[in-house]
């Protein structure tokens, strides 16, 4: 599938967010299968440290460079493209970086703001800046946007969070009808872990629970999905079955065709059905 046409290629991965967890885990592995990478993140001692970790275990034809930027800052992120293709072409564009603060449906408008500048718009500006010219390019390529299960099944808590990775969902199909439109060689992926042990979720949790996958997991299921042409890449973990989720989705569209009260899920007069439905086969 297109990402090993990719790879054989050869070219650059280029992975924001990767300062930590799924990002830095997957420009590692990007870096293993012969890809130059491009570490994206704010900049500051993490970012320079996850540069200096990949170079250290990378090979000599193998580069690794470190681009501080906010990816919310469209100006940058066109900026950043420009050194990238400076640089040499690009076989895997990840748009990766996301935030989680504090949001409620009616509080928190700033917070609102941050995060959608992160997560909905620095995949927006990574898309506007790089596609036109991969496009142009016509050098075999990825593009890697990464969701949420929060943004498909939408449990209350956090409602920007939620909102942005819904947004990101919906791009990303879009992205692909139009790239297949297109004919571009070039296929889009929408990445979606489960519950991963990142640096996020640690600083909420000092030890990782068996409950979660390492970044790592996460990545190596994300190639192997991807690398089988999948555009859907729904991550399980050591809790959740791929099953399982599969059960959760179809209740959550089950809302608009049953015509149930939104997030019946967590209604209080449709728990017991959903806990069936759950647990049928």
């Amino acid at each position: 599938m297109m990402y090993r046409r990719a790879i054989e290629q050869g070219g650059l991965a280029v992975v924001t967010g990767a300062a930590s967890g799924v990002g830095k885990a997957a420009a590692q592995k990007f870096m293993e299968d012969g890809l130059g990478v491009v570490l994206v993140d704010l900049p500051g001692e993490a970012l320079e440290t996850a540069a200096a970790d990949l170079n250290a275990i990378s090979r000599a034809s193998v580069s690794v460079t470190a681009i501080p930027i906010d990816v919310g800052d469209a100006t940058a992120v066109r900026d950043l493209a420009d050194q990238v293709f400076a640089l040499g072409e690009v076989a895997v564009l990840m748009n990766n970086a996301g935030i989680a603060i504090p949001t409620g449906s009616w509080e928190n408008s700033e917070n609102w703001r941050k995060l959608l500048e992160v997560n909905l718009f620095g995949v927006m500006n990574g898309t506007h800046a790089f596609l036109p010219r991969m496009i142009a390019a016509n050098h075999p390529a990825v593009v890697i946007n990464t969701g949420s299960k929060q943004g498909i099944t939408t449990p209350p808590g956090n409602p920007a969070y939620n909102v942005s990775k819904a947004a990101v969902k919906v791009m990303t199909e879009m992205l692909t009808h139009d790239l297949r439109e297109a004919d571009a060689s070039i296929s889009a992926h929408l990445f979606v872990p489960g519950f991963t042990y990142t640096g996020m979720i640690q600083r909420f949790m000092p030890e990782k629970p068996d409950s979660a996958w390492t970044s790592e997991q996460a990545v190596e299921y994300l190639v192997q999905r991807m690398s089988a042409g999948d555009f859907y890449i729904l991550c399980p973990d050591n809790d959740v079955s791929a099953e399982r989720d599969i059960k959760r989705i179809e209740w959550a569209l089950g809302d608009i065709t049953n015509n149930r009260p939104a997030l019946s899920r967590w209604h209080p007069e449709f728990s017991d059905a959903f806990a069936q439905h759950e647990a049928s086969g």
